[in-house]
């Protein structure tokens, strides 16, 4: 370890570390101290057991505010499988099936030739709604029965089931309403009454104002050329664009707002429910919630999925050049599968989620290993190296 890492060992990382993954701790002290951080939390489980939980640097881009304990930031995608994981528990309580159509429950969606398309369409993305093509004004993302009928609107971008397309901030309120048609409660008040609640996961969609104190504030990545490259991707006038291209850009764009952009640290962001984006939570409850998924599918004597179900929600559906990220894709039901260009370890039947600028949760079920991952300042691009590292370190300590 370098001095510079043992200084930001003693000042900014907290918690604790099995003695064996002490090469772990200092892995995350030198990315604070050296700035790849403003402020990060790990944990890992091992056999359901917490082997790491550590937590460090800053919640504020004035470092006036140390990262506690129970620090929550956005974790942009990582809700992504959270939301998978409230739709599969209606799954395997027969209150929904993957092969009926999406109108079975929602009749709305039945327009624009969408009678036919399975359930299963959505957890794959390949139902082909990643983007809404009429103009929504601001703030529309607030208002979910205004996302919710543009897309029951939406006639499809492509066949769907033929390729598949990162539903970048669709794929929330699609299975949200699925959920709500179901249930007859949102997709957040679902997830924390049947599941986060009951089995002590701190993760919230639609987060309290009660909680606003412990939130991190997310702080713009610093230039890259990746950020540069996509940032002018993005910022091509919507006017000018047809096909793909629009779809490319409404997906991130359209509302204005809907991946974040100007407004994640408001109250307003942090109420609304956007389920692939807005979740917020720590490292520790995202890693709490994949241990139960790489393990026996229990949490303190909840039940969160069946073996069973977990194996089927991991099997492969899509792998293949994604239509909007444009780069390969790889995807069970939900869950983003391990893959050489994304490695979640070592295990060829890793799974879980990654989120914007490098939060990240995953379960390896050969390893019965658990990962969280949360900071509050992302890189642009795929590769985030120290996280990577981070998770080498672990495998090198089991």
């Amino acid at each position: 370890m370098t001095e510079l890492g043992r200084r930001a060992d003693a000042e900014t990382v907290h918690g604790h570390c099995a003695p064996r993954f002490e090469r772990v701790r200092d892995a995350l002290a030198d990315a604070i101290a050296t700035g790849a951080e403003v402020g990060a939390a790990l944990a890992v489980h091992v056999d359901g057991n917490a082997v790491i939980d550590l937590w460090g640097g800053h919640a504020d881009g004035a470092r006036t505010r140390p990262w506690e304990r129970d620090t929550l930031v956005n974790l942009y995608s990582v809700g992504k499988a959270v939301t998978a994981v409230c739709a599969l528990r209606l799954v395997e309580a027969g209150r929904l099936d993957l092969d009926a159509p999406v109108a079975r429950y929602w009749p709305e969606f039945a327009q624009a030739g969408k009678a036919e398309i399975p359930v299963r369409y959505v957890l794959t993305h390949q139902v082909a709604l990643p983007a809404i093509a009429r103009p929504l004004p601001s703030g529309a993302w607030r208002q979910w029965d205004v996302m919710t009928a543009a897309l029951a609107a939406q006639p499809p971008w492509w066949e769907p089931g033929v390729g598949h397309g990162y539903h970048v901030n669709m794929q929330g309120f699609l299975l949200g309403e699925i959920v709500r048609r179901i249930t007859g409660t949102t997709l957040g008040t679902y997830l924390r009454e049947s599941l986060a609640g009951p089995a002590g996961i701190d993760f919230f969609i639609g987060l309290p104002a009660e909680l606003d104190a412990r939130c991190a504030e997310l702080i713009p990545p610093p230039a890259s050329p990746e950020g540069d490259a996509l940032r002018r991707q993005l910022g091509a006038d919507p006017a000018s664009l047809s096909g793909l291209a629009l779809m490319r850009v409404n997906a991130y764009r359209n509302p204005p707002e809907v991946s974040g952009t100007g407004v994640v640290n408001t109250r307003a962001w942090r109420a609304a429910e956007v389920p692939s984006t807005n979740g917020h939570g720590n490292a520790r409850a995202v890693a709490r919630l994949y241990s139960a998924l790489a393990t026996d599918g229990r949490l303190d004597g909840v039940r969160v999925l069946s073996p069973e179900t977990i194996a089927r929600a991991t099997a492969e559906q899509i792998h293949g050049e994604d239509l909007v990220l444009q780069r390969p894709t790889r995807f069970g039901l939900g869950f983003q599968l391990t893959m050489a260009e994304r490695p979640l370890g070592p295990s060829p039947r890793a799974f879980g989620h990654f989120g914007a600028g490098g939060s990240l949760g995953f379960a390896d079920p050969d390893a019965r290993v658990a990962f969280g991952y949360a900071m509050n300042q992302g890189r642009a691009g795929w590769q985030h190296k120290h996280v990577r590292h981070l998770i080498d370190l672990v495998y090198a300590a089991l």
